[in-house]
């Protein structure tokens, strides 16, 4: 009953809720989704790969270039920022829970591509091929080691950094982009330090 009543709130017709309740369960016929990719620019040339789940592709697209010229950004070509990005296994361990000699050889021992200690984050990087992802982990977890995250992701290749005005417009446009209906997963190049992330 809570959701009927706050989507009357917004007047929205009964029967426009129970359609778009069924068309968010697949029960309406007709309705086809297709599963696309968007590239583009954020602020200070920032690469952009958004993994799109859409019934109106071009409904969709006028949403999503609405949203990156709103944040001094544009959409691009098919390919202009996708060859930026490896899709890989990514896990983060926090450096607290482990030395990093320990980790290094336990990851590289269960397959890891690669290993990284940047001195300014909280937490190691490995990165795997991304079949190699649930190996890697099992692994890590029968040693007691747990990450705090272990996915298959696009990593950039290489990265913006990003300070001021242009991190701040950077931070809005990823909120704006994943409150979208039909994002299903952005990635993007920025790089923010932490110092800079907490004074925000």
């Amino acid at each position: 009953m809570g959701g009927d009543q706050k989507a009357k709130e917004v007047n929205m017709p009964a029967d426009n809720i129970k359609r778009a309740i069924m068309k968010g369960t697949g029960e309406l016929p007709g309705t086809v989704y297709e599963e696309t990719t968007y590239e583009g620019y954020g602020p200070a040339g920032v690469a952009i790969l958004l993994e799109v789940m859409t019934d109106n592709k071009n409904r969709t697209v006028g949403e999503i270039r609405h949203i990156l010229t709103k944040s001094s950004g544009n959409m691009g070509e098919t390919g202009c920022v996708a060859w930026m990005f490896d899709k890989k296994g990514y896990l983060l361990v926090n450096k607290n829970d482990i030395d990093e000699d320990t980790l290094m050889s336990a990851a590289l021992d269960a397959g890891a591509d690669d290993f990284k200690n940047d001195p300014e984050e909280e937490n190691y990087e490995i990165t795997t091929a991304p079949e190699d992802l649930n190996k890697v982990k099992e692994h890590l977890e029968k040693l007691n080691i747990k990450p705090g995250l272990a996915e298959v992701t696009m990593v950039p290749r290489n990265y913006v950094k990003l300070e001021g005005k242009d991190a701040q417009k950077m931070l809005k446009l990823m909120e704006a982009l994943e409150d979208h209906d039909d994002v299903q997963n952005v990635y993007a190049n920025f790089d923010i330090p932490d110092d800079i992330m907490s004074k925000m």
